[in-house]
């Protein structure tokens, strides 16, 4: 999978990504919510300066600054960083965007007490080396007493029970509804997969159909340790969605000392 494939896949999704959520306003403050309760007890009541190393159009990123925040974004896709800093501003607030390879990271080192890379972005890298590139680089941006937060979808699982397809999520717009759903074709390693994202969009008395296609590497927990750790972080710990009220497992690891 190429860079310009994973960034054609995002540009194409950015003026429907909101879609995804039935509420998208209330899922950033969900998010948002759930993400800060996992910062507040290790970094304190802040206002913390955060870097959404995968802002996407912002759902984490705008649901963060909405809590007093310094947020900045980051993404490889021009089309959704923009977005990000639009919906950001309808909302009165400020978001400073940049177009960046989480690998290549363009900002001070030392410079964030948070990086935050969440929404499954990580496995988008399908290498040893790549994954490496990207972690290093986010250990450059933070700061010795920061925290890196960490998103992914639960690959244990999913690598035990193959899944074939998601269910199907509707959003209720003023159009009508809209559904969402994924195919995933898994690759002959039994660790990466092909997945086809498709919305279904009313048009009068049929449908349209919108296809993205992209690839992942079903990280497990194990292996995301690892490289984190061989990265130059301490203090892992995974957080299940039951206990950390988030969507998705989330790792958080701080910066090894030295």
């Amino acid at each position: 999978m190429s860079d310009d494939s994973v960034r054609g896949f995002y540009d194409e999704l950015a003026p429907d990504y909101h879609l995804i959520f039935p509420d998208w306003d209330a899922s950033m403050a969900r998010q948002a919510a759930a993400l800060e309760d996992l910062l507040l007890p290790r970094l304190g009541a802040g206002p913390h300066r955060i870097l959404d190393c995968s802002c996407g159009i912002g759902t984490q990123a705008i649901g963060l600054a909405v809590r007093a925040h310094d947020v900045v974004g980051s993404d490889l896709s021009p089309v959704a960083a923009a977005r990000a800093a639009a919906e950001a501003a309808a909302r009165g607030l400020r978001l400073p965007v940049a177009v960046a390879d989480m690998r290549l990271l363009p900002f001070t080192p030392s410079v964030f007490d948070v990086v935050v890379c969440a929404d499954n972005s990580l496995p988008h890298l399908l290498s040893a080396r790549d994954v490496e590139a990207a972690l290093l680089s986010i250990r450059r941006v933070l700061r010795e007493d920061g925290l890196l937060v960490l998103t992914v979808r639960d690959y244990d699982e999913a690598r035990r029970t193959r899944p074939a397809a998601t269910p199907p999520q509707v959003s209720h717009t003023s159009d009508g509804d809209v559904i969402t759903f994924q195919l995933w074709h898994w690759h002959e390693d039994g660790e990466r997969y092909a997945l086809e994202h498709f919305q279904l969009l009313p048009t009068g008395d049929g449908w349209s159909v919108r296809v993205r296609r992209t690839t992942y590497w079903a990280l497990t927990r194990g292996q995301l340790t690892e490289f984190v750790t061989a990265a130059g972080f301490t203090d892992v710990a995974w957080h299940a969605p039951a206990s950390s009220g988030f969507y998705q497992p989330v790792l958080t690891a701080r910066p090894a000392p030295g």
